[in-house]
């Protein structure tokens, strides 16, 4: 890789807009499937071997990369690039490793590229699925003889994959990062995901759908990091011209030291398939809906659904607030607008279209709705609220105020999700930040020098192995601890179902000597009693609306809200 300098604390998920594919490519244009033994069909893919600075690559790397056919070969439909240990002589230097760096002799602009591939994970190692501008005057690329006239990272760089740099991440985490005039080397943008399997064992896709407006990048079909700069010019996007691939595996430098016990290592690549839309998009989106979801003291849910023959849709929201989210043709969308004030009527303007601009005939569609009176819980609670992703039980969020700093703890309640970590989102400006693991899936994270009597908003990212979920923003006001009082994050687990209720709310509870305590969303206390693990209430005499349970016993004091329809 280029980059000069790279991430050296780097297990962060930083998004500048939420992670979804606003273009559907569907047309192949260019692979390989490597179905050819021996060696690497040479029609598609230039071996890159000439040293780019005196005596070897940038980071500190340790290896050669050569053409021999021991470092990359196709063998039973698979591509095979391999690092190897041993003394290698070439260009006046001798190296003690060496590796295979191709690039691919077909550039491309917009597009979706897919990677089937089984990445190693040995120490020492760097695998890099990656794309660099064509014009790049990279000394020995192929491109560069003819093209290139743009210095790094001018051209642009767009690493679909990279493994074995980030220390500090778990396992199987993978990582996507774009490299601009606006932020390079130890690039602010970039994004993550944990694999649902081990990466060397198990074959992935690693993906990356580049439109003109957006980066995407995927994880076995799944986005979780887009890059979308509202500011688009040369020092921000220079992805406006054709970009190459290149596949490779690096020793040592940034991947740090390499034990003396290596001897090979492996990435092993199924296909590699490039996809762009060869016929232009005429169809308009149809059967385009809007209607109201779940309301709240501050937050109103839109779903949206329209389809589209190239499977994206595009909803710009106006209003109460004004956002653009991106849906799949056929599917309800979520969009939940935080942030609003209670007890107020909102109408909501939306229109959709799709990625080549053609809009929806029945643009656009209104959906009003009147946020709920307000009610001192924003300090602690229990949701399935969502703003991306979903959650199959919920979180509870708690907000404590300690002097002029905010403690903000989170707990996913989720028993579903494996190798969670979380990532606290602030609304405005825009920040992500790594939250301490307190304990089980508990996440805390405390912010400083706030002003008291100042509102604040945030949300929390949980990534996860296969996905990611964000909840809702929450809006605390610091210095505020809540007539209701404070959440004891226990760990114990409780079930309170169904919700919304019509009837009867069932509590499945941890202990068998419980106090329970109902309010309405004004405060007032409706009911008190002891109960067991097991037990039912009757609400088929309350009004409808939100309401909040307490529940206190032996390991502290937990709260829900609850709908009654």
């Amino acid at each position: 890789m280029i980059k000069k300098l790279h991430h050296l604390v780097l297990f962060l998920f930083s998004t500048l807009s939420l992670a979804q594919v606003d273009v559907v490519y569907n047309d192949l244009v260019w692979s390989d499937e490597f179905s050819t033994n021996g060696a690497v069909d040479n029609s598609k893919w230039f071996h890159q071997t000439q040293f780019p600075v005196t005596g070897g690559w940038y980071n500190n790397e340790q290896q050669h990369y050569t053409n021999l056919i021991t470092n990359s070969f196709a063998n039973n439909g698979e591509l095979n690039i391999v690092a190897k240990k041993e003394t290698f002589t070439d260009q006046g230097f001798t190296k003690n490793y060496t590796s295979a760096r191709l690039n691919s002799k077909f550039a491309f602009k917009y597009g979706r590229v897919d990677v089937r591939a089984k990445v190693p994970k040995n120490q020492g190692t760097w695998p890099a699925i990656w794309l660099l501008g064509k014009n790049v005057n990279e000394p020995g690329g192929f491109f560069a003889s003819t093209f290139g006239n743009t210095n790094w990272p001018a051209c642009g760089e767009i690493d679909m994959m990279e493994y074995g740099i980030f220390p500090s991440a778990p396992v199987n985490f993978i990582q996507s990062t774009l490299h601009t005039p606006s932020s390079s080397g130890n690039s602010v943008n970039h994004g993550g995901m944990l694999a649902s399997s081990d990466i060397t064992d198990n074959y992935h896709i690693y993906s990356m759908n580049w439109s003109p407006n957006q980066i995407t990048f995927l994880l076995d079909g799944v986005a979780y990091y887009t890059y979308n700069p509202s500011v688009k010019n040369a020092s921000t996007w220079p992805f406006d011209k054709e970009q190459y691939l290149l596949l490779n595996i690096a020793m040592g430098g940034v991947a740090g030291n390499i034990p003396s016990t290596f001897t090979n290592a492996s990435m092993i690549i199924d296909y590699v398939r490039l996809y762009q839309n060869t016929t232009p998009d005429t169809v308009a989106p149809t059967n385009f809906t809007a209607s109201l979801g779940s309301v709240t003291s501050d937050t109103v849910e839109l779903l949206l659904n329209a389809t589209d023959n190239f499977g994206a849709i595009t909803y710009q929201i106006s209003g109460g607030a004004t956002q653009t989210a991106y849906g799949t043709s056929g599917v309800q969308k979520s969009v939940v607008i935080s942030g609003l004030a209670p007890s107020t009527n909102y109408t909501f303007n939306i229109s959709a279209s799709d990625a080549s601009g053609n809009v929806a005939i029945n643009n656009p569609l209104t959906v009003s709705g009147t946020t709920l009176s307000n009610v001192n819980t924003e300090c602690f609670g229990t949701s399935t609220l969502a703003s991306q992703g979903s959650f199959s039980t919920g979180y509870k969020y708690r907000f404590e105020t300690i002097g002029t700093d905010v403690k903000i703890t989170f707990e996913l309640l989720d028993t579903d999700k494996t190798g969670v970590v979380a990532y606290l989102w602030k609304q405005s400006p825009f920040t992500e930040t790594s939250m301490t693991n307190v304990t089980g899936k508990i996440f805390s994270s405390t912010i400083t020098g706030q002003t008291i009597g100042s509102t604040i908003n945030y949300a929390v990212k949980f990534a996860y192995a296969g996905g990611l979920s964000v909840t809702k923003y929450y809006p605390y006001v610091v210095g505020n601890a809540c007539v209701l009082g404070v959440d004891n994050f226990s760990a114990s687990r409780e079930s309170i179902y169904p919700n919304p209720v019509e009837n009867i709310l069932n509590l499945k509870l941890s202990e068998n000597r419980n106090v329970i305590t109902l309010y309405d969303f004004s405060g007032k206390k409706l009911l008190q009693k002891d109960i067991k693990a097991n037990a039912e209430i009757d609400m088929s005499s309350y009004p409808s609306g939100n309401y909040l349970i307490k529940i206190e016993n032996s390991k502290g004091l937990s709260s829900h809200k609850f709908i009654k329809k």
